[in-house]
């Protein structure tokens, strides 16, 4: 979709200035909060997480910082899925009247879950396009979720990789199933996306599902 955190190409931002030897975190409740996105039961679909970032408000999205984002995303994943009530999530105490379940992720699976492989690598048909082939990234607006950005719709670039087939993040952020496509990495000449005042000695390399790309 399209909105203030698709900032790709865009002026007026500021300076990005690296902060030396920072630190994973920067406040210990950042540090919890990392652990309830990766212990929540919402944890298996990473595009609706994604989305749900995606849908703050832009002041809002600008004002939070990373980790303050990342909170009101579980929150909202967890209403969205009936796991926490609003008086719950309001006051921070559970419900002594609300159902007791086994926990989702019991405390001794931790270490396994979190260390352990994961791949949104799928099986599907042939692949369209074979490195080396000129493409278009197509002119789309989806209104849901896309790992498309806006800076290269409607620009060529060339394949360079075939990744197979993933996940298609615009299908699974919204509940329509894995939908499995082919990924490429595609590599787009500076000047063919900023124009001529771009370095000639400059590209940027995106991984794009098949559905964004036509020949070019």
């Amino acid at each position: 979709m399209n909105g203030v955190h698709d900032m790709g190409g865009m002026h007026g931002m500021g300076p990005i200035a690296p902060e030396p030897d920072e630190p994973v975190f920067h406040h210990a409740w950042e540090g919890r909060v990392h652990a309830i996105n990766l212990a929540s039961p919402t944890r298996g679909n990473i595009d609706a997480g994604r989305h749900r970032i995606e849908l703050l408000p832009p002041a809002d999205y600008l004002r939070m910082s990373y980790y303050e984002k990342w909170l009101e995303r579980v929150e909202q994943l967890l209403l969205a899925g009936g796991f926490v009530a609003p008086e719950e999530l309001a006051t921070g105490r559970a419900d002594p009247k609300a159902p007791k379940s086994t926990p989702v992720r019991p405390a001794n699976t931790v270490t396994a879950a979190l260390t352990g492989p994961y791949s949104y690598v799928r099986e599907a048909g042939s692949a369209a396009f074979a490195v080396g082939d000129r493409v278009r990234a197509r002119n789309l607006h989806p209104v849901g979720h896309t790992r498309l950005p806006r800076y290269v719709r409607g620009h060529v670039g060339v394949i360079e990789h075939c990744h197979g087939a993933h996940v298609f993040p615009d299908s699974h952020a919204h509940g329509r199933g894995e939908d499995p496509h082919h990924l490429y990495t595609v590599r787009f000449e500076a000047q063919e996306l900023w124009g001529p005042g771009a370095s000639p000695r400059d590209s940027v390399r995106l991984d794009l599902w098949e559905p964004y790309l036509e020949r070019a």
